[in-house]
């Protein structure tokens, strides 16, 4: 039997919590990729003195580089970078220097130029690399497909994480007061349960 067949049937190993914390990336210039990823705005973190680490803004996962941290070839990274304004954070990126890729998104025949019509979750995406070559792929997320966050855990990264969220709340509470044709008075418990199911993947009120 392959390690792939193998079925995990013991409680007590799937219910251990285990958190991304960090991502090793290969990189040939310690120094030029300290560079780059400084330019980002991502966190410098104290590390000994032969480990490089960043922590992009509002992610619990961070990466690091070195000498002599990983076998892999300079270039051969590639990771997600999920964001909740896909065309915010490209600007973000253009206008401090990095070159970005043009939009594209996943239709039913593959890639497809632009931004999804619909702007729909998981469908819009830009991508950059760094001096290496390490792929980098922004992908717009707004609302998770079920089972992906327990709703129980809801959370927000950062201020802007729960700002955007919190504006998507209102534009949508907009459109239930506009069905129901009166103010809703309990508009914070709307909010809530609007940004909870929408983390979780669930039937959005109406």
């Amino acid at each position: 039997m392959s390690t792939t067949d193998v079925q995990i049937n013991d409680a007590s190993v799937k219910n251990i919590d285990m958190k991304l914390e960090v991502v090793v990336i290969p990189v040939s210039d310690v120094d030029r990729a300290k560079g780059f990823y400084g330019s980002l705005g991502w966190r410098l973190d104290v590390t000994p003195p032969s480990v490089v680490q960043f922590t992009p803004h509002g992610s619990g996962c961070s990466v690091q580089f070195g000498t002599n941290l990983t076998s892999a070839a300079p270039g051969s990274g590639k990771a997600y970078l999920i964001v909740s304004d896909i065309e915010a954070a490209r600007n973000a990126l253009v206008a401090a220097g990095v070159e970005v890729g043009e939009f594209f998104h996943i239709g039913p025949e593959g890639r497809v130029s632009g931004l999804d019509p619909e702007r729909g979750s998981y469908r819009s995406r830009a991508s950059f690399s760094d001096p290496d070559g390490n792929n980098w792929v922004l992908q717009e997320i707004t609302t998770r497909l079920p089972g992906r966050v327990e709703a129980a855990a809801t959370s927000f990264a950062s201020a802007s994480d729960l700002a955007s969220a919190m504006r998507r709340a209102e534009i949508a509470h907009g459109e239930h007061e506009k069905r129901t044709g009166e103010a809703d008075p309990n508009w914070p418990d709307w909010y809530a349960h609007y940004m909870v199911a929408e983390q979780a993947g669930t039937d959005l009120p109406r």
